[in-house]
């Protein structure tokens, strides 16, 4: 008779995306988004209107994420959920419902780290990384060369000082009229500009940490400047600034990974988090893999965006240790990790 299968419950509502998952013994039989449009007219994320919004889809998501798994909510062996960071509206709703649902069906509970699941979203899917690898995480909120020596051991390398690279993306979109969300625009204008027409600063900090303040203020700047020349100006050249401002930020992410994977002697690289989406990026990492002798690994875009199929991996690696929490647990919107 074969053993009982991990049947693991995952729930995620950091931001703006409502999602549940279901993953057995490390495999995702489903995995269910919600996305909230209400943000659009906003120009960006209202967290209360979030937090509303998750109310409204929690329940219905995790039943389609249940169904469509074919697994009986009898047979679930743990939830996990996103314990941090977030906005603390959303995490609310997350957290209150897998406790709820823990507590009903007398299973253990799992706190996961966000940042941590999007590093872990690499082994949902051959191929998976050997350890140790480096694991450049880059999102709205986040930036961050991670060392992953297992499962659960990880340490950041480095991060931003200030600004995330997603959110030089989406206000450098913004400051071009593009609707939100912008970063994707940007990335799609620019694939067809010249990522050469116009310069912007390329920061140098110390060690493996980032700052993208600078040519996020270069950039309004020169638009402004530009404008006062010619008001069509952003118009005329936009596939150009895009690129050229893609370019830039691709370049600073690149530069630290490559002085990571150089001095720790690392040739495993991984990449995760929402901006990891963007194709000028992927396509510069598999260039810089193959000039470099790296194996590259990316996972794919469902995994890359919010999903709940990376928390529920997290939570399987995670019940396999036996790392559980109770009931007391209180969602952070923001948490250190290690």
């Amino acid at each position: 008779m074969s053993a009982t299968p991990v049947n693991i419950l995952a729930i995620e509502s950091s931001c703006d995306e409502t999602s549940a998952a279901v993953v057995q013994n490390g495999k995702v039989l489903s995995n269910l988004i919600a996305t909230q449009k209400v943000h659009e007219q906003y120009g960006g994320v209202v967290p209360e209107l979030a937090s509303r919004a998750h109310m409204q889809h929690i329940v219905p998501v995790v039943d389609v994420a249940l169904k469509q798994s074919g697994v009986d909510k009898k047979d679930i062996t743990a939830v996990a959920f996103t314990q941090a960071p977030g906005l603390i509206g959303s995490l609310l709703v997350g957290a209150c419902f897998a406790k709820s649902f823990a507590h009903a069906m007398d299973v253990p509970l799992i706190a996961v780290h966000h940042m941590q699941a999007h590093v872990l979203a690499h082994f949902i899917d051959d191929p998976k990384p050997e350890f140790p690898f480096l694991c450049l995480t880059v999102s709205g909120g986040h930036t961050q060369i991670v060392l992953c020596r297992s499962y659960l051991d990880m340490e950041v390398l480095g991060e931003t000082i200030d600004d995330a690279a997603g959110e030089a993306f989406d206000k450098t979109a913004k400051m071009l009229g593009l609707p939100y969300p912008g970063g994707p625009l940007v990335d799609k204008y620019g694939a067809l500009g010249d990522p050469l027409r116009f310069s912007f600063p390329v920061s140098s900090m110390e060690g493996y940490n980032f700052s993208f303040s600078g040519v996020k203020t270069a950039v309004l700047y020169f638009l402004q400047k530009q404008k006062k020349e010619n008001e069509n100006f952003v118009t005329e050249n936009l596939n150009d600034i895009c690129a050229s401002v893609q370019y830039t930020i691709i370049t600073m992410l690149m530069n630290k990974l490559r002085k990571a994977a150089k001095e720790l002697g690392i040739n495993h690289i991984g990449i995760a988090g929402g901006v990891s989406a963007n194709s000028a990026l992927r396509k510069t990492l598999l260039a810089e893999g193959e000039k470099n002798g790296w194996q590259v690994y990316i996972p794919k875009f469902e995994y890359c965006t919010d999903n709940a199929a990376m928390i529920g991996i997290t939570g399987y690696y995670k019940y396999l240790k036996g790392e559980f929490t109770d009931l007391n647990v209180s969602p952070s919107a923001r948490a250190t990790w290690s």
